[in-house]
């Protein structure tokens, strides 16, 4: 169990790393896309260029911060010093090379925002199963290599990472959108490189807000009880699967979205918009009807405790109804990234998370005691109220940064 726990922590450390290398492929995703769309492939080869030394940058600085303070960070998390004591060499083994990491988010973003989403997701789909195969390997041993347990889980996956940066790479190098890269590009950009960053900022920032407020209302959960939480977390596990569809859509649109801005198609990009949003809701509905109606069965497959299959039921039953709202919180996220407005998505989940769902969770799950149905009616009120408000600005035309407003329009004028 300690094992398991300092792997947690850990990981949940690591979630602040994902959102700032996360947040620097979101903004080149999103310039990215607007140069391909106006046509300006010199533009594109640039920002990708900048980003990768930028990803670079940041991943060198956090693995040096891991080096260094790595048992410090797990401490503030709060946990034992048995759990520190295993987990910091774990938790250096797979972060101080974060360069890897940064390199991953940011190349998948690139090749995304040129149009390409296959690549990205083959190379994630290739990597996984190698991860399974060398975590068997280096955890339990093999042949001549010894079984090396939790050392043996980081070592795989930092393998893995590096396979994964290489072929990024080559099929970075390949892709035609971006050609040949230009040497002088890799001389640091100042003015490029804060683009980048106040772009990307807020994409980090809503990441950051989500996992502070989780914490928050974590802490409430707990405080159902044991089995409460554990159902929740299963319910959460489960609802991931649709995440992965909302995500898929939601990328699809900024990329789409930035090419048309990028072309100066200032309706073409609304349309894209508005079509993947509601090719978004359609599948997460019909996915929602599954999880109703296959609620009893499902809790089966993770527990044989009674009271949590129940518990997951009653929370799988309520997220059914919030899988529309929560593939149109994805998407219009995903469609204000592509107009450039990283900032408002941002904003709006900090009430959601902070207010809504961390205060409901503590009325209607401990006050008036409906237990994990309150929960979970909390997520559904939050996700509702940030849906209402990115569609009603969306509607307003108010998604789209002035900038690149702007320049769509001047050339659909020129065009």
């Amino acid at each position: 169990m300690v094992e398991v726990s300092a792997v947690g922590v850990t990981n949940a450390i690591l979630m602040v790393y994902f959102a700032v290398f996360m947040s620097i492929g979101v903004a080149a995703n999103i310039f990215i896309a607007k140069y391909i769309g106006a046509n300006d492939k010199d533009k594109a080869k640039q920002v990708a260029q900048q980003s990768i030394l930028l990803a670079s940058f940041s991943g060198i600085i956090f693995g040096i911060l891991t080096l260094f303070f790595a048992a410090d960070f797990l401490r503030l998390m709060g946990a034992e010093e048995s759990v520190i004591s295993a987990g910091t060499l774990y938790f250096q083994i797979v972060a101080v090379p974060s360069i890897f990491i940064a390199l991953m988010f940011v190349m998948g973003s690139i090749l995304r925002g040129t149009g390409d989403t296959k690549t990205p997701m083959k190379v994630s789909i290739w990597i996984n199963i190698l991860h399974i195969l060398l975590d068997y390997i280096f955890i339990f041993g093999f042949f001549i290599i010894p079984a090396m347990g939790i050392v043996g889980a980081a070592i795989a996956t930092v393998v893995v990472r590096v396979v994964g940066v290489i072929l990024l790479w080559r099929y970075l190098r390949l892709n035609q959108r971006i050609g040949e890269l230009v040497k002088s590009y890799w001389t640091p950009n100042k003015q490029m490189q804060w683009d980048l960053i106040s772009m990307g900022g807020p994409a980090a920032g809503e990441r950051l807000v989500m996992r502070v407020g989780q914490v928050l209302y974590f802490g409430f959960i707990i405080q159902l009880g044991t089995n409460t939480f554990a159902a929740h977390q299963i319910a959460g596990s489960i609802e991931v699967f649709a995440y992965m569809i909302g995500y898929g859509f939601a990328t699809a649109a900024t990329t789409l979205i930035g090419q048309s801005l990028g072309a100066g198609k200032l309706d073409l990009a609304k349309e894209f918009g508005k079509l993947t949003t509601l090719l978004s809701v359609v599948i997460m509905s019909i996915l929602g009807l599954f999880l109703f109606i296959s609620a009893g069965w499902i809790g089966q497959f993770f527990t044989s405790n009674p009271q949590v299959i129940n518990e997951i039921r009653i929370a799988l039953q309520i997220d059914a109804f919030i899988q529309p709202v929560l593939a149109v919180v994805l998407v219009l996220t995903g469609v204000f990234q592509g107009g450039g407005n990283t900032k408002y998505p941002m904003y709006i989940t900090t009430i959601g998370i902070w207010l809504i769902r961390t205060i409901g969770v503590y009325v209607l799950g401990i006050s008036l005691g409906l237990g994990i149905a309150g929960v979970w009616i909390a997520i559904g009120l939050d996700n509702l109220f940030r849906a209402i408000l990115l569609w009603k600005k969306f509607q307003r035309n108010e998604w789209i940064h002035e900038k690149f407003k702007q320049s769509a329009s001047s050339l659909s004028e020129n065009g």
